[in-house]
């Protein structure tokens, strides 16, 4: 089996959505989770659920709206009055694959309640820890904020809890048409065959972590990072954190494309999907320019190792 299977058997449900199945299976090898920004429609718990069926493992989707707890999610312990005893009920987060959908209509408090989980591998009920089961990735899905009333956005420390964001755009015209044929002539799959095992997927990303980086592209990536924090239209820019998630994507984006090294394509293909949402705009920049248009000429400006010999 390769790695590239998991897309092509995807493919038999979902349409046009090559690369960003690519992406959540480089976040998948390296641990990492995903946001997901788009509108309502297009298809984003049908992928998350999707994908955990390819790699045999729980989903569970959560639907954010402001009045979920903490609790909701993490989980609580409850009085048992047969027993008389307390005993754990854990929460949605005890999964493999958590989609959390329209995480930014939420409020604040319970979207820090996913900072534990998305960063520790664990989660905390009323002081008993629960070790969750590996792999473990959080798809969160939100609109556009600027668009929609009743939202929080999430904050720059949950925000930089997401290894990649992937803007989920609309089907093109020919994506679309297919779509419409699949349901008219009722050639679609509601399941799909199972790929790997999650034991597979643990030995999978163990693999991943001996991908070469030279020190070339080492510097490529600091270079990249270092010009966000320094340049004249960003007021805040990529953390360390940020470099390494750089680092840990281009070796998925390297070992998904059946490479055993990184090159500087790997670097610049995933850059973005890294670097945008962690980035803030001076005012006067936000007036003129969005953080995907300011991050795609820092892509372009900086020479890679190949170009600079």
């Amino acid at each position: 089996m390769n790695i590239s299977d998991i897309t092509k058997e995807m493919n038999k449900v979902l349409v046009g959505r090559e690369k960003e199945v690519q992406i959540l299976t480089i976040a998948l090898l390296q641990e990492g989770h995903v946001l997901l920004e788009s509108v309502p429609g297009t298809g984003k718990t049908l992928l998350a659920n999707t994908f955990a069926q390819c790699i045999q493992g729980k989903f569970k989707r959560v639907q954010f709206t402001p009045d979920v707890l903490p609790s909701d999610i993490t989980g609580i312990q409850y009085f048992n009055p047969k027993s008389q005893e307390f005993e754990l009920r854990t929460g949605p987060v005890v999964t493999n694959v958590l989609l959390a959908d329209e995480i930014n209509r939420a409020t604040p408090r319970t979207q820090a309640s996913l900072l534990e989980v998305m960063e520790e591998k664990q989660v905390t009920i009323d002081g008993e820890t629960v070790k969750l089961q590996r792999p473990f990735i959080v798809i969160a899905t939100q609109n556009p904020v600027e668009s929609q009333q009743g939202t929080f956005p999430l904050p720059a420390a949950q925000l930089d809890r997401f290894m990649l964001k992937i803007p989920f755009t609309y089907p093109d015209l020919e994506e679309e048409r297919l779509i419409l044929q699949r349901f008219r002539q009722r050639h679609f799959i509601e399941t799909i065959e199972p790929i790997f095992t999650l034991e597979e997927i643990l030995t999978l990303s163990k693999e991943v972590t001996n991908v070469h980086i030279s020190e070339d592209i080492e510097s490529y990536i600091l270079h990249m990072t270092r010009t966000t924090r320094e340049h004249e239209k960003i007021a805040v820019g990529a953390s360390p954190r940020a470099s390494l998630a750089l680092l840990k994507a281009a070796q998925g984006h390297a070992f998904v494309n059946g490479r055993d090294y990184v090159i500087p394509e790997d670097v610049k293909e995933i850059a973005l999907y890294v670097l945008e949402h962690r980035l803030l705009l001076t005012p006067e920049a936000s007036l003129t320019k969005t953080t995907r248009e300011v991050m795609e000429e820092i892509i372009s400006e900086i020479g890679s190792p190949v170009e600079a010999s």
